[in-house]
């Protein structure tokens, strides 16, 4: 009998969650996500603008600020697919360098990898150095004399090269700035040997040959650098640092509603123009199952963890 009533419960539960999330949704969504004019928040409005179109209501961009604000407001959410989260590398790695209000891995959903964007490695084409593989032997030959220009601390520069530095045992100098145009005008002039930086910031001066670029530091070659072999390939296998952007629900939300929201949004993505509009900001639309960024996450979590202890790298 208990196992009759069991059955019968599961299935009556297991009928309403499929209507549930056969009818989502009713109301209005909210997309949180950081600051305006960032890869982020675009993204976050063109994933708004494709869900208007393909679940029939409309869906609210809020801008919460950089930090914890944005992942704290979807953490404290109730889990009914009606507040989600947009969000880039620095929500991941973030509680590594911080403490934070929320777990990544235990407070959230995942839905889906929605896009990546790789760094590149850039230097003076004055340096002698022709690929990655050059470099990092120039680097072990002239141990502390080459510098690197960084942002601030946890920023994807300047954990890009912690990564080189950890895998290689090289020992370079980081030189910080406030922001990626003076660093290029300092690479420029030659007070620094190289930066790792965003394919849209570095592309500009590649065209114009004023700097070289050397590689990509993807695991796969980036249609972002056409041409560029990665890292991993010219001189240290295993290398891969790329900022992802991932969509997320509170935890607990429903199986069903997750992947409903999963199925809308890969169609969207799979759209050519919608990759193009994506490509235009300077970053690949991936989208995925919610396992595999979960997988992505925790492999994320423990790897970068382990570089950022070793460096002693926290927010200043």
């Amino acid at each position: 009998m208990r196992r009759l009533i069991f059955s019968c419960t599961l299935l009556l539960a297991t009928g309403t969650g499929t209507a549930y999330a056969q009818d989502y949704p009713l109301k209005p969504i909210r997309l949180i996500t950081s600051g305006i004019g960032g890869s982020n928040d675009i993204a976050a409005r063109l994933i708004a603008q494709g869900y208007i179109a393909s679940m029939g209501q409309q869906v609210v961009v809020e801008n919460r600020g950089s930090g914890v604000v944005p992942g704290q407001t979807v953490a404290q959410a109730p889990p009914d697919g009606y507040t989600l989260l947009v969000a880039g590398g620095s929500f991941t790695i973030g509680p590594l360098l911080q403490k934070t209000p929320y777990d990544v891995v235990r407070d959230f959903a995942p839905i889906s990898l929605v896009a990546m964007q790789p760094n590149i490695l850039t230097v003076h084409p004055s340096m002698p150095v022709k690929s990655a593989r050059d470099l990092i032997a120039l680097a072990k030959a002239r141990p502390g004399e080459l510098n690197y220009g960084s942002l601030g601390n946890g920023s994807s520069p300047h954990l890009a090269a912690e990564l080189l530095k950890s895998m290689t045992g090289i020992s370079i100098v980081r030189v910080n700035y406030t922001n990626s145009a003076t660093y290029f005008t300092d690479l420029i002039g030659g007070h620094v040997q190289f930066v790792i930086a965003t394919a849209s910031s570095v592309t500009p001066y590649a065209k114009s040959s004023r700097l070289r670029t050397l590689a990509v530091t993807s695991a796969l070659p980036s249609t972002l650098a056409p041409g560029l072999p990665t890292i991993a390939a010219s001189g240290l296998p295993g290398y891969e640092f790329v900022s992802i952007t991932g969509f997320y629900a509170p935890t607990k939300t429903a199986g069903m509603l997750i992947n409903r929201l999963n199925q809308e949004l890969i169609k969207f993505l799979n759209a050519p123009d919608v990759k193009d509009k994506f490509f235009n900001i300077g970053v690949e639309v991936v989208g995925s199952t919610p396992e595999v960024l979960a997988t992505t996450i925790k492999s994320e979590i423990a790897r970068m963890g382990k570089v950022i202890k070793e460096a002693g790298i926290r927010v200043e």
